[in-house]
């Protein structure tokens, strides 16, 4: 399965956003090459506007379900309607260096 295809093709139809990035930070960890286990995926959407952080975290958690059960081991979510991603002048959080033993930190 390539994870970011399929991720990509369960937020589209379903949230028709006006921006998403999806971007597999396997890298960073300390997983085997390839691994397709931690995403970073921002969206921004009008299907969030009125929508709590927690409800827009659980839609995108029910659409991936099936990458959630595995290979996926980490999705960092950052969900924005269209007012909220210009009001931070549409620039999405950095990643955080991993905690558990980041392949970047042996370079």
């Amino acid at each position: 399965m390539n994870v970011k295809a399929f991720i990509e093709d369960k937020i589209v139809p379903a949230l028709s956003p006006r921006y998403l990035e999806i971007l597999d930070e396997s890298y960073m960890h300390n997983v085997p090459d390839g691994a397709q286990s931690h995403f970073k995926v921002t969206v921004v959407s009008d299907a969030f506007e009125g929508k709590r952080l927690i409800a827009r975290h659980r839609t995108i958690n029910g659409l991936v379900a099936e990458a959630l059960e595995g290979p996926v081991h980490a999705l960092a979510l950052h969900t924005y309607t269209a007012d909220e991603w210009k009001a931070r002048g549409g620039e999405a959080l950095e990643s955080p260096k991993c905690l558990g033993g980041s392949k970047l930190d042996n370079q």
